[in-house]
C-alpha cells in the first residue's frame, strides 16, 4: 500500500495497492481511493499510472487488473485515462485490464 501526497500541501489525500501479489499467471489487481475534497485534481490518475508502470517492470507480472462500481464515473474516466481497458461487467461492477505491451 502506497499513499498518494499533495505536492503543495504534503498531505495525504489518497492511497493506492494491490490486494496481494501476482497470481500464477502474473495477474495483479489494483486498488486506489482519494478523500472527496481532492478528488476530480487528476491525483488517482497520477497514482494508478505510476504504480501500473513500476508493476509491470517486477518479474513475473504481466496483466494489472482492476474492478469498479458501474456507477463510478470518476474511477471510470481515471482507468480510461490510464489506459486500461473495460473487460466486462459481473455483479454490478466494471471489470479492467491493462496488459505489457
Amino acid at each position: 500500500m502506497w499513499v498518494v501526497i499533495e505536492r503543495e500541501s504534503a498531505i495525504v489525500v489518497g492511497d493506492i495497492g494491490f490486494f496481494g501479489p501476482p497470481d500464477a499467471a502474473g495477474v495483479l489487481e489494483v486498488g486506489y481511493s482519494i478523500v472527496p475534497d481532492r478528488r476530480r485534481r487528476g491525483y488517482a490518475s497520477e497514482a494508478a499510472s505510476a504504480l501500473v508502470t513500476w508493476a509491470l517492470d517486477q518479474p513475473g507480472v504481466q496483466t494489472i487488473v482492476a474492478g469498479c462500481d458501474a456507477d463510478n464515473a470518476a474511477s471510470i474516466r481515471t482507468l480510461e485515462r490510464v489506459g486500461f481497458r473495460r473487460t466486462g461487467e459481473a455483479e454490478g461492477r466494471v471489470l479492467w485490464e491493462y496488459a505489457a505491451k
